[in-house]
């Protein structure tokens, strides 16, 4: 509890559950709202038990030590159902927005890249139960065509690469308009920061998406796909170019002129363009000459002396850190192949947000550990890590008599 408390302290549960109107209405109430907030992050931590054991695990070391009112006892699966019901999903959303920062120091190895804390944007897919309410709202994937089994709750998180705990979060349907991965990034662009730099797969540019993200001040290095026409404007010493991208509705004869504009070195309209940096590679050891990808990286970084193309090249498939943390929520705490507990659409969402929360609390431990010992963060296995905090939830030495 000490691990997840270091992170998600009690005044900012308590903040959020009154800011967002869900305060107990009766103080005498077995579940009050803060307890069942950290109860969202239990169920994370302890995915493999039912309602009862997991709030058993959460409170009766706390009342052992007389914590709690003598008298209590411990509610029915029913009772804790009701509880989260009237929760909500909205104080756990509004405590990851207030919690969730940066945890990387300056000195924390492999968190930075030319002076920029590394960030990514990607997404993941949960299986939810198959009630009606769950299929009406998140739909299912494959289509008509070919349905998953499960209806799916879109997931896209904004995550710091170094400790891959997660600074923003975006929950939506996986079918319907506006359900795709870029809608709901867009909605993530503003938690950027000045020294950032935003690491992003190639299903994520557009002109639009690209100028949103650029404009917060952060850098920008995102994959690029193929059908992008890109001029070559200067090509650089260490290999790579500067290019100029624009937006669909800017016609070939407009291009000219602006590419032009560009060429004598004058400003130009950034509704209608914008100058970019070009590194192209191919990954040496991956098939044959025939075979291998051309990889194309854009970035907003345009003077190679801040970052020079190997430097970005190597630091892009950082990225994957994000495919790590997504595999830290859904295999090592959720466990493989497991379908959420939730049957409606709001306790979907308040489900996934503590295990964002719990995820958080156990990296942020992690990063602290790591850096005190001056060494990577991925050092430190996650579920080991895991096994330990459970083991302390469980242990009444854990807790100061």
């Amino acid at each position: 509890m000490g691990v997840l408390a270091s992170s998600v302290p009690r005044d900012a549960v308590d903040e959020a559950v009154t800011v967002c109107g869900k305060q107990a209405k009766r103080s005498d109430g077995k579940l009050p709202p803060h307890v069942m907030v950290y109860f969202a992050m239990a169920m994370a931590l302890f995915a493999d038990d039912d309602y009862e054991e997991v709030l058993t695990r959460l409170c009766e070391t706390l009342a052992g030590w007389g914590c709690w009112d003598a008298d209590w006892r411990m509610p029915g699966s029913g009772g804790i159902t009701q509880a989260r019901q009237r929760l909500g999903f909205e104080p756990l959303e509004r405590l990851f927005g207030e919690v969730a920062r940066p945890v990387c120091e300056s000195l924390t190895r492999g968190a930075w890249l030319a002076g920029r804390r590394l960030v990514s944007i990607d997404g993941l897919e949960w299986d939810a139960p198959d009630s009606e309410a769950n299929a009406a709202y998140f739909g299912y994937a494959g289509g008509t065509a070919n349905p998953s089994a499960f209806p799916k709750a879109r997931l896209l998180t904004l995550v710091e690469c170094g400790s891959h705990a997660p600074l923003g979060a975006r929950i939506g349907p996986t079918s319907g308009k506006s359900s795709g991965e870029q809608s709901l990034a867009r909605e993530l662009y503003p938690l950027l920061e000045p020294d950032m730099l935003l690491l992003a797969d190639r299903n994520f540019y557009s002109f639009t998406d690209w100028c949103a993200a650029a404009d917060t001040g952060a850098d920008l290095l995102w994959r690029l796909a193929e059908g992008v026409n890109l001029p070559l404007v200067a090509m650089l010493g260490d290999g790579s170019y500067t290019s100029v991208v624009f937006p669909a509705r800017v016609r070939r004869p407009e291009r000219d002129r602006i590419l032009a504009d560009v060429h004598a070195g004058r400003p130009v309209d950034g509704g209608k363009a914008r100058l970019v940096r070009v590194v192209e590679y191919q990954i040496p050891d991956r098939g044959r000459d025939v075979e291998r990808e051309l990889i194309c990286l854009l970035t907003t970084i345009l003077d190679p002396t801040e970052a020079p193309a190997l430097v970005l090249a190597q630091g892009y498939h950082d990225r994957w850190e994000h495919e790590t943390g997504n595999d830290q929520l859904k295999t090592h705490l959720r466990g493989p192949g497991r379908v959420l507990r939730s049957h409606s659409p709001d306790m979907v969402r308040q489900e996934i947000y503590g295990y964002l929360l719990t995820h958080y609390a156990i990296s942020a431990l992690i990063t602290r550990a790591a850096t005190e010992a001056d060494i990577d963060p991925d050092r430190i296995k996650f579920l080991r890590t895991v096994r330990i905090v459970r083991r302390r939830i469980d242990d009444p030495a854990a807790f100061s008599p």
